[in-house]
């Protein structure tokens, strides 16, 4: 599946560059740019298409970053200091660097879009690893999991605090309200999504017009969102249990055999977390809709004509080197660092090899680094030279870090006679 929707992702730009660079390139700009109301007797809401994949759908993608940031936290790998230190330290350091590297290289105004090379794609990461397939350890994937979690938190709160120009603080009181609302509901043992996402349109509404990115809405409501089990699950086996004795003992097809069934229906309902069963529910959404359609509407920028410009543009370069070199140094440096001064454990089966090679894969900033992209630079020369940027640095450490890692290294008994050779 994670494979599946890096391919789809990687189509669906090569897609938006076809269309933005063919003779019918103004279409594809007038398509996005496309007003779109939506109103429910007097209520109307206006924006065009591009503005509704981006503060509305994505609203969706960050509600989804939300309930997995929320279950890592949990009872997954940053749930104990321990666990969560080695993947956090690497973050920082992935977020840190490049955006130095950024910053030693674009001046003035442009400076605004330091953070576009901090983030990671965790699809494509995630894709090209399962491509990879066994011959990576699997504590790699682990860790690049739960760096990407992290990564996407330093994104969240960049985007609250950096990229927010002017606050409303009606609109910010109104969204508070109804996430107090979900908050209470969890509280109360509340388990039925529709509420939450009716609240959660409400809340996303108020965000939007407070002046804060709409997206942010998505990840605070996924704060809210239960992820306890209505029963434990001692009782949900011995209940089972005895429902399994009671079907089998009940004549085929008779009422006491379908009372059985949907009783056991009911017992799998209550011991999946409504955070689970969402999550289970929106993911394919995600990646195999909102994230090429993204993709698709964010990424086609006119390269033809523009390739020497954009060679030469601080802005290009910035945002490529801080994919391509700031992003891994920072994630390696960091990591090593961590674990040599002893503020984390590393895995024991991580090689130095294998980290630096995941940490090259990171580099694919692509979907969140378009996304950083649009609010720092609007519309222009900057978001299109930002999006050049984009495009070569995530390509570049793509191929640079499956090519690393397909590299075998050399065995123990093969260094060793080459060491008593030398």
């Amino acid at each position: 599946m994670e494979a599946a929707s890096g391919i789809l992702l990687l189509a669906s730009t090569i897609a938006a560059l076809a269309w933005a660079n063919s003779p019918w390139a103004e279409s594809y700009h007038a398509i996005w740019n496309t007003p779109l109301s939506i109103a429910f007797g007097r209520f109307a809401l206006t924006e065009t298409n591009h503005e509704w994949v981006n503060d509305g759908l994505m609203a969706v993608f960050f509600f989804v970053v939300g309930l997995e940031i929320k279950r890592e936290v949990l009872i997954g790998e940053l749930s104990s200091l321990r666990q969560a230190a080695f993947p956090l330290i690497a973050a920082v350091g992935g977020a840190v660097v490049p955006a130095l590297f950024y910053l030693l290289i674009v001046h003035g105004d442009a400076q605004k879009g330091w953070a576009i090379p901090m983030a990671t794609d965790i699809a494509f990461v995630l894709g090209v690893l399962a491509i990879l397939g066994k011959r990576l350890p699997a504590s790699l994937k682990i860790f690049v999991t739960a760096l990407a979690i992290a990564d996407d938190l330093i994104a969240v709160f960049v985007i609250a605090v950096f990229y927010t120009d002017r606050i409303h603080f009606v609109g910010l009181a109104f969204a508070f309200v109804g996430l107090a609302v979900c908050l209470g509901a969890n509280l109360l043992g509340v388990r039925k999504p529709a509420l939450y996402g009716i609240v959660g349109l409400f809340v996303w509404y108020a965000v939007l017009k407070s002046g804060v990115h709409a997206t942010v809405a998505g990840v605070l409501l996924a704060f809210t969102i239960p992820a306890r089990t209505y029963v434990d699950r001692a009782s949900f086996l011995k209940r089972s249990r005895w429902l399994i004795d009671r079907f089998e003992a009940a004549p085929p097809n008779s009422s006491e055999a379908h009372s059985a069934i949907h009783t056991m229906e009911s017992q799998l309902v209550l011991i999946e977390s409504p955070l689970h069963r969402i999550e289970h529910f929106l993911h394919p959404w995600v990646s195999f809709l909102i994230m090429p359609l993204f993709a698709f509407v964010n990424s086609g920028v006119q390269i033809l004509g523009n390739g020497t410009a954009a060679a030469r543009h601080p802005v290009s370069l910035g945002v490529a080197l801080g994919l391509f070199l700031g992003k891994p140094l920072g994630i390696w440096l960091f990591a090593s660092v961590s674990a040599k001064w002893r503020l984390a454990m590393a895995p024991t089966d991580l090689s130095s090899r294998a980290l630096f090679g995941a940490a090259w894969l990171c580099g694919i900033g692509f979907t969140m680094s378009l996304f950083i992209a649009a609010l720092a630079f609007g519309d222009g020369v900057l978001l299109n030279m930002s999006k050049i940027g984009i495009l070569g640095g995530s390509l570049a450490s793509g191929v640079c870090g499956s090519l690393f890692l397909l590299r075998r290294p050399r065995s123990t008994h093969s260094n060793k006679r080459a060491e008593a050779a030398a």
